[in-house]
Formats: structure tokens, sequence, C-alpha cells
């Protein structure tokens, strides 16, 4: 699975990096970041939470 965010589209609540730190974090400029675009499998179904949490809809997690 890939991770992407728009980033445009981020409000920097930190639900994506609470939720899925393996995969999401804030940077420096208060916006959400992926840092591991290849989601690892033992952590895909906290990432797909991330995803569907998000309340802006920015995230994608895909095959």
């Amino acid at each position: 699975m890939k991770a992407m965010i728009d980033r445009d589209g981020c409000i920097g609540c930190g639900l994506c990096a609470d939720t899925c730190p393996e995969v999401f974090q804030m940077a420096d400029d208060g916006l959400a970041e992926v840092i591991v675009p290849e989601v690892p499998e033992d952590v895909e179904d906290s990432a797909v939470e991330a995803q569907e949490g998000c309340p802006v809809s920015v995230i994608t997690v895909e095959d």
C-alpha cells in the first residue's frame, strides 16, 4: 500500500500522526507529511484508519 497526503488541503490537526506515527508525522510547517510512502504491512490498518479519520479527506492509502 502507498500513502499520500494532499498537503494543500491539510489543516494540521495531527490526527494522522497520532493514529499512525509509523507513516505520518507533523512537519516543521505544521502540516502532516508522509514519512514512509510504502506502508509497512503491520500498520496498514492504522494507515487506513488515519485516512478515514482525516477531517478534510486529504489522505489517500491505496494498493
